[in-house]
């Protein structure tokens, strides 16, 4: 819609995007947080008057806004300029300026914040803003005006302040989000909770051609049909365009901050650091030079488009996402990335299923990388926080069958596929005395609730900790069945304490001093827009008391 006076006529400095790409606060709008006993108010940040610019026109916000990575003092946020968001943006070749403003109100009569970022076409005219000198601990409204068109309202909460006990924390815990499978009614009800922060723990976007049963659910085409996979920035770019387009995403991301990390899809499938999917044959199959440049450009359009605050170097295959997020006294979130640094599934089995002997004897594997595992065991040693979450891609549980009478088998894209690593870290969580420590995880398309312990093939020694894992937004169960899953946990996953396979949806979390409080929530169908959503069950963890009971 077109601005009509909303912002106050003024014109503040502007900054270009900083090296990396992330957004800088204006220099000129620093008031309206506080001010000392006494002291005369500070002025409301104020805006340049609404301008005109030749190419900007309504839909330039197609892609609405979002916010993420809050801090006690700060948050991400996000939007991109692209009125033809799924065939290369539709902006002019030039950089364009930006305006931007929070406040404690809706209506923006309270604004605390505000200024002009530049929108580089280099970055697909997409905007990082990162805000801080905002109270800790409270809700604060954002938007966006490129020349004279303002986007939608967005909501946000800053995180508590370190050293502030108690509280209560609320969040939504989402994976998995196949466009061409169906349609999106988790993400609605997502937004109607109204959560502190939603946790995406990956497979945001789908690589694979266009092939659905709906008709405005087929994926955008890319500039190599065939292979199944996108290769370059432009055919991300889009595809990012057409995920971001959905209304029921959108509104999850205006309702809350999301806190964000990829998984495999948003590159390729089953791919691990440097090497691309194992079993592609043909013009399918990349060599390590030729998958660097598809995964540098895979990164660049996942920055682009997600409310994250990283320093992207364009053109290079890595991209720096581990990261941690404190919520007062409460909770310490460590954000893991399981891709970028794992070495390859033991054996490369073209589906990822194998033998358990192969994780087992993959002494020299990991999934994290040295630097990001010492990063992580560094911080659990030296954590204070009431909860503690390793937030990952993949399930870290054990999880064997058995198929006709074959050896036992298992997912090596998990964690059973480098078994060694996990008991390092699992034996890092219990060696550490961290209180209470969770993992979540998702990428397996079905919710899961299990107890943990480092030597799970010895159910008698104690749980030390307990994970829960999300189903899918859309993406379809893919374990044979729900019978044959039941009956080998049965028989040989004693740790699993639930187990959903059938419906799609999400999990939603609250946390408490006392208590951990898992939703499973459930959709009654993808194949409705408007499908309601129920909770299945209810999984509480007590603190002090690892493994979790049924509400």
């Amino acid at each position: 819609m077109r601005d009509e006076g909303l912002f106050a006529v003024a014109r503040p400095g502007r900054r270009a995007v900083l090296a990396g790409g992330v957004g800088a606060l204006v220099a000129a709008a620093v008031g309206g947080c506080g001010g000392g006993s006494g002291s005369a108010p500070t002025p409301a940040p104020t805006m340049r008057a609404p301008t005109p610019i030749p190419g900007i026109r309504d839909g330039v916000f197609s892609l609405g806004v979002a916010s993420g990575d809050p801090l006690p003092d700060g948050v991400i946020l996000w939007t991109r300029l692209a009125p033809e968001p799924t065939s290369g943006g539709g902006m002019p070749l030039r950089d364009v300026e930006v305006d931007w403003q929070v406040a404690r109100d809706e209506r923006f009569s309270d604004v605390v914040r505000g200024g002009t970022q530049l929108a580089t076409a280099s970055f697909a005219h997409s905007v990082h803003v990162d805000v801080r000198g905002l109270e800790s601990g409270r809700d604060y409204f954002y938007r966006f005006r490129a020349g004279d068109v303002l986007s939608p309202v967005g909501w946000t909460r800053t995180a508590a302040a370190p050293g502030a006990a108690g509280g209560r924390l609320s969040f939504a815990l989402a994976s998995c989000q196949d466009f061409q499978n169906g349609y999106w009614p988790a993400f609605d009800a997502i937004a109607g909770d109204r959560p502190d922060f939603v946790l995406h723990v990956g497979d945001y976007i789908y690589e694979y051609d266009p092939e659905s049963a709906y008709p405005d659910r087929r994926h955008t085409t890319p500039e190599t049909p065939g292979l199944d996979q996108l290769q370059t920035l432009a055919d991300y770019r889009n595809r990012y365009g057409q995920y971001k387009s959905d209304p029921a995403l959108q509104a999850a991301h205006l309702a809350a901050p999301w806190v964000v990390t990829w998984d495999d899809h948003e590159t390729e499938n089953n791919y691990a650091g440097l090497v691309d999917e194992a079993g592609d044959t043909g013009d399918r199959r990349q060599d390590e030079a030729t998958f660097a440049r598809q995964r540098a450009a895979a990164y660049q359009a996942y920055y682009e488009h997600m409310p994250i605050r990283a320093e992207l170097d364009p053109g290079s295959p890595d991209l720096r996402i581990y990261r941690r997020l404190t919520f007062g006294d409460l909770l310490t979130l460590n954000v893991m990335d399981t891709r970028q640094y794992r070495t390859p599934l033991p054996g490369s089995p073209a589906d990822g299923i194998g033998a358990v002997r192969q994780g087992r004897d993959n002494s020299g594997g990991t999934m994290s990388g040295a630097a990001q595992e010492a990063w992580l065991v560094d911080g659990l040693r030296t954590s204070r926080s009431r909860w503690n979450v390793i937030a990952q891609q993949t399930m870290m549980a054990q999880l064997h069958g058995q198929l006709n009478g074959s050896e036992t088998l298992t997912n090596l894209d998990q964690a059973d596929g480098y078994l060694p690593y996990r008991t390092r870290i699992l034996s890092a969580v219990r060696d550490s005395r961290v209180a209470n420590p969770v993992v979540l995880a998702g990428d397996i398309h079905c919710a899961w609730v299990n107890d943990l312990r480092v030597d799970f093939d010895r159910p008698e020694t104690p749980v030390i900790a307990t994970e829960f894992v999300c189903t899918s937004v859309s993406s379809g169960f893919f374990l044979i069945s729900e019978d044959f899953v039941r009956e080998n946990n049965a028989r040989l996953n004693p740790h699993v304490r639930y187990f959903r396979g059938d419906r799609r949806g999400y999990t939603r979390i609250t946390v408490s001093d006392d208590e951990w409080r898992s939703d499973m929530r459930v959709v009654e169908t993808i194949e409705r827009r408007d499908a309601p959503t129920s909770t299945d069950e209810t999984w509480v963890v007590e603190a002090g008391t690892p493994g979790a009971t049924r509400a």
